[in-house]
């Protein structure tokens, strides 16, 4: 939808991008790795890599396409990766190795002499991690489940469901919980299961002896053996990724730069120069590392050139997701860019959308005869549209989508180990909106209904009814009210629910606000500039891609184009035909004179528009209504406005 923030029908619309996409540490870009210290990458052009684990002699990359690749010591088969492309998270234990599949079960392989190659049974896990012979495993409830080695206890898991993240070290275990708060447990000789007091944890990691924490202000915070100074945390709170290994620790700075401390025999602990990382692992005895390569920059980071506008003027709608825009043209065709990895930015052929959305790896069109249409990754069947010709709004998520139907009642498709595409009951919705893993509606009363992951409260919905908008992102959720305020609910680690102030709001994605004066307002995370908004306040559309922004710009016609819609509006007034004529006529004398482009028949175009409007102003109220002829007065006064630009 386009928000035209009070300006007149004959504008165009201009992409333009207000900040930039940054890769996450895990996200499934198709970054270059590099290796360094004991072990190094087998080919250095392997591409396509999402996530990166280093053991004692092994290391595993799982790829975009779901596959997993395997290198180093093998004399358990450890590194010998099962066939398939269903995975979607691995770890590597000192002898053995385990994956999560799509439909979340676990294969497990590789040594198992106390059992750690043995998987338990279920599909209803989300996260894994493994130490020197035990592993966990976070099931969708929040619990955790363990096995293997048990001889310090660190087979045996807490009691609770409120855990959000679990790291194995050699011998013992961290988990965070919702409250922020880490809980410990198994071996202790060095103090690596003392877990700090404190409730402002954001990620933890552990390996042998020692273990780590990142806190929510960005600071790292170290315990337990520190033989090699790996106990010792850096200065600073510019840190976003932590990974601990045997003796040596490695963190991931703001600015894309490594920091490596501990043991450094083999050099694991010298990180590489430069500030283009995005994520890291840490093996006993090496590293690892995901750089990115070949990348654009247009404001900020551009990793797969999702910052860099399509040429043209004739665009009405956009949707960002995290690694490619989708913008739809006036004459109903789309345009794609980005990372296509899954086709996701190859934009079908036709001119006959009138909306899109742009998933995480797909992407989603609505077409005018009501049908859907869908490319891209079809994981979870994601790109396969509904049957039907009778939907009026869509919405793409991670890794499921929405759909709205005529009737007001919902339809979803995708995956569904939150909940989030188990729609609610009713057919009297009138706004939709998928996060990452939760659901948002609006219902006919201005009344909010969430559904899905609900770990950060993004799905326990405010009351009242007097909201008109939604929004919803990953861990947070936006809702515009009736008296233009803005409201958010979820996760505020970077500010994203602390919403600005003002009731003069327009249109909301998560991140960003349109004012009624064609302003644009932005809060939340700033890294990459994203929450600073560009000056201006002649925008008209907005939209979020997680790390980046775009909006549409408003940029008017030329005079000649005005000036034809100027007489248009003239003929269509059906004013008196001796009025009608006399304005007319003023209009095309006006064109003649542009059509010689010099700066002698501007001016006369210019009295010829000023002799118009008091021509107008003359018959205001009397052969021409107020309204009327104010409209036609505004519309001059801008042409004149231009042609003294020029």
């Amino acid at each position: 939808m386009i928000f035209d923030g009070g300006k007149k029908s004959f504008c165009k619309l201009l992409v333009l991008l207000i900040a930039v996409l940054s890769a996450c540490s895990v996200s499934a870009h198709a970054d270059r790795m590099i290796g360094w210290g004991e072990r190094t990458v087998p080919n250095s052009e392997l591409t396509g890599i999402t996530q990166i684990v280093a053991s004692g002699n092994h290391s595993l990359a799982l790829k975009s396409d779901g596959s997993i690749v395997a290198w180093g010591h093998n004399d358990f088969g450890q590194a010998t990766a099962p066939a398939g492309n269903d995975y979607t998270a691995i770890a590597a234990g000192f002898r053995h190795s385990f994956a999560l599949k799509s439909d979340g079960s676990i294969i497990a392989w590789g040594s198992d002499d106390y059992g750690q190659a043995t998987a338990p049974d279920g599909n209803d896990y989300t996260a894994i991690t493994a130490g020197a012979y035990h592993n966990l495993a976070l099931k969708s409830d929040g619990s955790i489940v363990a096995w293997g080695y048990d001889n310090d206890g660190q087979a045996t898991a807490p009691d609770g469901n409120d855990y959000l993240a679990i790291a194995a070290g050699a011998y013992h275990n961290l988990a965070l919980k919702s409250d922020s708060s880490i809980v410990a447990w198994g071996r202790n000789n060095k103090g690596q299961a003392t877990a700090p007091d404190g409730n402002d944890y954001t990620a933890i990691a552990a390996d042998g002896l020692h273990s780590l924490a990142l806190k929510s202000d960005g600071s790292v915070v170290a315990w337990g053996w520190n033989s090699n100074g790996q106990a010792t945390a850096p200065d600073g709170n510019d840190y976003t990724e932590i990974a601990a290994g045997g003796y040596h620790c490695l963190a991931l700075k703001f600015d894309g730069s490594i920091i490596a401390w501990g043991h450094d025999d083999e050099g694991q602990a010298t990180a590489p120069a430069g500030s283009d990382y995005t994520a890291i692992a840490a093996g006993e005895f090496h590293s690892l590392a995901l750089k990115s390569d070949g990348t654009i920059e247009a404001w900020g980071q551009n990793y797969y050139g999702q910052a860099t506008s399509p040429s043209g003027n004739d665009y009405t709608a956009i949707s960002a997701s995290g690694v490619h825009n989708l913008a739809l043209k006036s004459d109903g065709s789309i345009v794609a860019w980005g990372e296509d990895d899954y086709g996701q930015a190859t934009a079908p052929a036709g001119n006959d959308y009138t909306a899109i959305s742009a998933g995480s790896w797909h992407s989603l069109a609505l077409k005018s005869d009501g049908s859907i249409a869908a490319w891209g990754d079809d994981y979870y069947s994601l790109a396969s549209a509904p049957d039907g010709n009778d939907y009026t709004a869509i919405s793409a998520g991670h890794r499921h989508n929405l759909a709205l139907k005529s009737d007001g009642s919902i339809v979803a498709w995708g995956q569904n180990n939150h909940g989030q595409t188990t729609v609610p009951d009713g057919n009297d919705y009138t706004a939709i909106s998928a996060g990452a893993w939760h659901s948002v509606a609006l219902k006919s009363d201005g009344s909010i209904v969430a559904w899905g992951r609900n770990n950060h409260g993004q799905a326990t919905v405010p009351d009242g009814n007097d909201y008109t908008a939604i929004a919803a992102d990953s861990w947070h959720s936006v809702a515009l009210k009736s008296d233009g305020s803005i409201a958010a609910w979820g996760a505020n680690y970077f500010g994203q629910t602390t919403v600005p102030d003002g009731n003069d709001y327009i249109a909301i994605t998560a991140g960003v606000a349109l004012k009624s004066d064609g302003s644009i307002v932005a809060w939340g995370n700033n890294d990459y500039g994203q929450a600073t908004a560009p000056a201006g306040n002649d925008y008209t559309a907005i939209a979020t891609g997680g790390l980046y922004h775009l909006a549409l710009k408003y940029v008017p016609d030329g005079p000649m184009e005005l000036l034809d819609t100027l007489g248009q509006d003239i003929i269509g007034l059906e004013l008196q035909p001796g009025i009608e004529k006399s304005l007319l006529a003023k209009l095309d004398t006006a064109i003649d004179k542009l059509e010689d482009d010099n700066e002698k028949n501007n001016t006369a175009a210019i009295n010829l528009l000023e002799s118009f409007i008091n021509a107008v102003n003359a018959q205001r109220s009397k052969k021409i209504p107020e309204t009327d002829a104010d409209n036609l007065i505004v519309a001059a006064q801008q042409i004149i406005d231009l042609l003294n630009d020029e």
